[in-house]
């Protein structure tokens, strides 16, 4: 069997140079998108030097004249309203926030420290030149590189790419996804459900996980347990989707077809890996098609997809993939575990004293959705370590936002 790190490597190392093609896309449909190209700022921000603060626009020359007789108001400058005189020597310009910094000032005094009669300003409050203005360029110059390509684009990227007057920004395609359950045991939520079946659960929870990715599910079917059925689907979605991804059929079981369809149709890289919940994971080739295929229990398929194929799917969007960093815990119960395989134990959180706290949440069992469903994270347990003991430490890794 592979350990964890080495199966998401050997991944990582064989969809390295994937390509997706390109697309323009507008601003209120970037969210979650992959930059393709590096960025580069059009626009200086801000444009201008600009107040950062309601209050009076002088220049600091003038600080003694401000503390003993006063300076004299010029007039207003509001944001979009700027001034368009030069201050004098003695004057001061009443100022909002946002608004345009007016010639001969260079400091902004906020106006709770000022004492205004008339049409004269006098303040006791010591002058600091420069003092709550924003300079021209502060936060980005016009040439440089604002977002580097392979960046996934968050709500703070969108406001980005806005501040300098974008309106569109280029992204790889959405990742064309073929998903399928399979087994005879299943019927589909809403159907009646007879004494021998259970209810599909693994598409569901699967799909919804995966649309959290620039992805597009373009076959998303429960197929019956025979060898034509899974043939026929696995065929005919390697014409089209950049990956398919199967939930059940790869275990060792008679009816489970999957590794005899793979070995027709692709081929192989690995069949199993060391960790618990989730041995049976496969990954490999079908003609174009990158090809997982998950275990059939639903927290196994739910853990092997987001801790073994979502960096990989993630690099295959185009996506710059970055490690998710553990953190140290103190396990507040004891931990059950055989030495053998690394285990995700579902866990949940605390604080006790400024010290994070990790205790198993609910049933550990890889069929049992409820404890998972509470989980705020895993414990990640070595594959060599055996029961953890409380007050022991842990690895622990908040759930990520394929689930949270």
């Amino acid at each position: 069997m592979q350990s964890v790190a080495d199966a998401v490597a050997e991944m990582l190392a064989a969809t390295s140079g994937y390509a997706l093609g390109e697309e323009s896309v507008a601003l209120l449909q970037l969210d979650g998108r992959i930059l393709a190209k590096p960025l580069y700022a059009p626009e200086t921000v801000p444009a201008f030097d600009n107040s950062a603060m309601d209050g009076y626009a002088l220049h600091s020359r003038d600080a003694k004249l401000l503390c003993s007789t006063g300076l004299t108001l010029a007039g207003a400058a509001l944001a979009g309203h700027p001034f368009r005189g030069v201050l004098q020597p003695g004057q001061a310009l009443r100022i909002m926030t946002g608004a345009e910094m007016p010639a001969g000032a260079d400091t902004v005094i906020m106006q709770e420290d000022v004492q205004a009669e008339g049409e004269r300003i006098v303040s006791q409050v010591p002058l600091h030149p420069g003092s709550h203005v924003r300079h021209a360029g502060e936060d980005i110059r016009r040439g440089e590189v604002m977002l580097a390509a392979g960046q996934r684009l968050t709500p703070l990227h969108i406001g980005l790419i806005a501040s300098v007057g974008l309106a569109q920004a280029e992204v790889f395609r959405k990742l064309r996804v073929a998903l399928f359950s399979s087994g005879d045991e299943l019927c589909q939520p809403g159907d009646s459900r007879q004494a021998h079946q259970i209810y599909d659960s693994n598409r569901f929870a699967l799909r919804a996980m995966l649309e959290r990715m620039p992805v597009e599910i373009i076959h998303f079917a429960w197929l019956p347990d025979t060898l034509e059925a899974m043939r026929s689907a696995i065929a005919a979605a390697a014409q089209e989707a950049d990956v398919i991804i199967t939930s059940a059929g790869v275990s060792v079981g008679d009816a489970d077809y999957t590794r005899q369809v793979l070995d027709e149709l692709g081929e192989v890289n690995f069949w199993r890996v060391a960790m618990k919940p989730g041995k049976p994971f496969a990954f490999g080739r079908v003609k174009n098609s990158w090809f997982f295929g998950l275990p059939g229990n639903p927290v196994s398929a739910i853990v092997t997809l987001d801790q073994l194929a979502q960096p990989v799917l993630r690099q295959l969007c185009g996506e710059r993939v970055q490690a998710a960093l553990p953190l140290l815990a103190t396990a507040a119960e004891a931990f059950r575990k055989q030495p053998g395989r690394q285990d995700f134990q579902r866990i949940r959180l605390d604080s006790e004293a400024g010290v994070l706290m990790a205790s198993p949440c609910g049933s550990q069992g890889s069929g049992l959705l409820h404890g998972f469903a509470d989980a705020q994270g895993y414990a990640v347990l070595e594959a060599e370590r055996g029961h953890v003991a409380p007050g022991e430490q842990v690895r622990v890794m908040p759930l990520g936002t394929l689930l949270n």
